[in-house]
């Protein structure tokens, strides 16, 4: 008879966490006790792995950091789910390895997609623990509202009961953010005073407020929306203002910054970031700038003040409550932000090879106030109805020749309530060359639009930036002149923030300096048109240079220069056949020779271009040196 097949068994798992961690190990995957031991405990940290996976390896240390710190508070519990015999190997099916799971009591699985890195453990464990921060005073509210991250408060009296109605949901829902949002970036926080909600016109417990710094803020619509964890959690992620987001590629395969970069020009900053820091000076320069850049309608906002708070930022309220139009009526004046576009008229004189800028505007005058206030916003059709008027009467603003920025109003043919203005000026040519000096960039020139003749000195013109940079040439700029720059230009940057202690590797490939001891760096990529520009690195990365960088990328004629890798390893020799053509010497070598160049496109992977090379350099020898340049 025919022997059996004889398999070795598998041996027998080992401990992989040491026994004097704070970590309880069930490395034989005992998934149930695991179960167990959660009811006892408020917050559970698991720690699902492979003893043999290099990431479960390098996440152990991390792991004992966290629990060392943490563990009076928080269960850690480690689990072997590779061992075919343990119960986590039969129910549960992970793809990767290590896995981290959190519970608040009986709510979870929260899965932790974050970096392995302790500090970033640390603070998401921290955010579980406490979903809500109280917010106990005025000055507590505004370092809360001034906070570049999305903020959602909730206005509950617990002088009434325990625990008011609501209250119990709006904690759940900070949980099911975190679930849905591994980054945490939405805030969660909870006001109990009736005077301090009052300041953001909360006035009924059970009152949830989404807080923006741009666009209007929000208050939970209850008459439309159930009133569920899941519904406030789902309002607050589709509600939310991302004025910068972080990227945190996970180190696999992604598509991350392929899905970012598809979206258009994006500014990247590389920072030093720690998570647990009380402070990041660094970090809120930059959401400064941020909060400028994408301030289209210069509200107070930016700057939050509470004697303000209700005037400025008064939450866009349902039809159901009768006085939040009278306040919106009042914050907001449709004429307040006229709605502009850049004109060029080319003036094709051989001498003066001068043309002239104009800024067209659509100004609208309403003699009654609406019910209903909506922010303006930039109709398509009215502004080629604009265009259409603006051309018929060309002819006018071919003649000017003038320093001067002269302005010009002409009616709507659609509308008695709407009419057009074109500020005008003649720029010369020669101008473009200032544009890289200080001198060049310039604020807004005060010239008031006239309403129909009438001067009018609430609205200035707002010039498109890509030509503000060479519109008037003597004017100078203060360092916030980007404030709305990014509704004024078709060059908007999208912008994000990467932890240089992470991901400096990604800084390197877009040209950041080895030497960089500092690790701060900034770049702008524009997939579409197959450039980017590097921020100079002997700059250090604070407002003024980051806004510059902004203002030069955003004008039409940029004077920022394309940045291109170059190969340092690179050796040359005096006594050569085949000249080495690298990024540097490219322009000199190849474009501006007097003699035919012939040029051969290799890369190092490429087998044939080995092949070729003995070929290439007879072809050198026999081709005429006076005459011919022969590179690669």
């Amino acid at each position: 008879s025919r022997a059996k097949d004889v398999t070795m068994p598998a041996k027998l798992p080992v401990n992989f966490f040491s026994t004097r961690s704070p970590v309880i190990d069930l490395f034989r995957g005992q998934f149930d006790y695991a179960e167990h031991l959660r009811q006892d405990s408020e917050i559970v940290l698991y720690f699902f792995y492979a003893p043999w996976c290099g990431q479960s390896i390098a996440a152990r240390e991390e792991i004992e950091h966290v629990a060392s710190r943490l563990s009076d508070q928080v269960l850690f519990v480690a689990v072997n789910c590779w061992w075919n015999q343990g119960k986590c190997r039969k129910q549960k099916h992970f793809f990767y390895f290590p896995v981290i799971h959190l519970y608040h009591r009986s709510f979870g699985p929260i899965e932790y997609k974050g970096p392995m890195s302790a500090v970033y453990i640390e603070k998401f464990v921290r955010r579980v623990m406490t979903p809500l921060l109280y917010i106990s005073s005025r000055s507590k509210l505004l370092d809360f509202l001034s906070n570049y991250e999305p903020g959602v408060l909730g206005y509950f009296e617990f002088n009434a009961s325990p625990q008011p109605p609501g209250y119990l949901t709006f904690f759940t829902s900070a949980l099911h953010s975190l679930k849905k949002d591994y980054l945490g970036t939405i805030r969660f926080g909870v006001i109990t005073d009736k005077h301090v909600a009052e300041e953001i016109s909360l006035v009924h417990s059970g009152s949830v407020y989404l807080h923006r710094h741009v666009n209007t803020s929000l208050i939970y619509p209850n008459d439309i929306m159930n009133y569920t964890a899941e519904n406030v959690c789902k309002w607050a992620l589709e509600n939310r203002e991302m004025l910068i987001r972080w990227l945190r590629p996970h180190g696999g395969k992604s598509l991350l910054l392929n899905n970012e970069l598809k979206k258009g020009p994006a500014l990247l900053i590389f920072i030093p970031y720690n998570p647990l820091a009380e402070i990041n000076p660094l970090l809120d320069e930059i959401t400064k700038v941020a909060l400028e850049y994408h301030n289209c309608n210069k509200s107070p906002a930016a700057e939050p003040d509470l004697q303000q708070l209700g005037d400025s930022d008064s939450p866009a309220f349902d039809s159901s409550v009768p006085d939040a139009h009278m306040k919106l009526s009042e914050t907001f004046s449709i004429t307040k932000y006229p709605c502009c576009n850049t004109v060029v008229l080319p003036q094709w004189h051989s001498i003066s090879r001068t043309h002239n800028v104009c800024e067209l505007c659509i100004n609208q005058t309403l003699g009654v106030k609406p019910n209903k206030v909506h922010v303006p916003h930039c109709n398509f059709l009215a502004i080629e109805a604009a265009l259409d008027s603006f051309y018929l009467q060309e002819h006018t603003f071919f003649q000017v020749i003038s320093n001067t920025i002269e302005c010009s109003n002409f009616l709507s043919f659609y509308s008695p309530f709407s009419y057009y203005t074109a500020c005008c000026r003649t720029v010369n040519r020669h101008f473009l060359s200032f544009i890289s000096s200080e001198k060049t960039i310039l604020q807004t020139p005060k010239v008031a639009f006239s309403s129909h003749g009438k001067k009018d000195n609430t609205q200035h013109s707002i010039p498109h930036i890509e030509d503000r940079n060479w519109f008037v040439p003597d004017l100078h700029i203060s360092g916030t002149n980007i404030t709305g720059l990014s509704c004024r230009t078709n060059k908007t940057l999208n912008l994000y923030l990467l932890d240089s202690n992470l991901f400096w590797i990604y800084a390197e490939r877009l040209g950041a300096s080895r030497s960089n001891h500092l690790k701060e760096f900034a770049a702008i990529v524009d997939l579409k048109e197959e450039v980017h520009y590097v921020l100079d690195q002997n700059q250090s990365l604070v407002a003024s240079t980051l806004e510059n960088f902004i203002k030069n990328f955003s004008i039409l004629y940029s004077p920022l220069k394309r940045h291109l890798v170059d190969d340092p390893s690179v050796h040359f020799h005096e006594q050569r056949v085949i000249t080495e053509v690298t990024t540097n010497t490219f322009h000199d070598t190849v474009v501006l020779s007097d003699k035919n160049v012939l040029l051969l496109y290799y890369g190092q992977w490429c087998g044939f271009c080995a092949s070729l090379n003995h070929i290439f350099i007879q072809l050198a020898r026999l081709l005429p040196p006076d005459n011919f340049t022969v590179a690669r």
